[in-house]
């Protein structure tokens, strides 16, 4: 991948699991948004929780997947908590994965 498009970077980060509930961020939906723009990779995130224990080791896991991208030279994680997250974030399979009903 020379130059990655968002999309390809948020599938990437499919690879980045939360360790509480065994499950990937995005389907969790943890990701609210990927951008690029000249080699800057901003992710715009939350957690389950403000208080989440994981928090610094899944932040870690977004750096450490993207670092190794090449055309990425920089990636900001701006956590948020607006909106917050729920049940009703997670992608079909997640909710499906869960058990969660829409």
């Amino acid at each position: 991948m020379s130059t990655p498009t968002a999309e390809q970077l948020r599938e990437l980060l499919k690879d980045v699991f939360d360790p509480e509930l065994g499950y990937n961020i995005v389907d969790l939906g943890l990701v609210y948004g990927v951008e690029i723009a000249d080699g800057v990779v901003t992710v715009t995130m939350t957690m389950t929780t403000p208080g989440c224990p994981a928090s610094d080791m899944i932040q870690g896991g977004v750096r450490h997947r993207l670092e190794e991208v090449k055309g990425v030279d920089d990636i900001v994680i701006d956590l948020v908590w607006e909106p917050p997250w729920g049940p009703h974030a997670m992608s079909p399979a997640g909710k499906e994965h869960f058990g969660v009903e829409d």
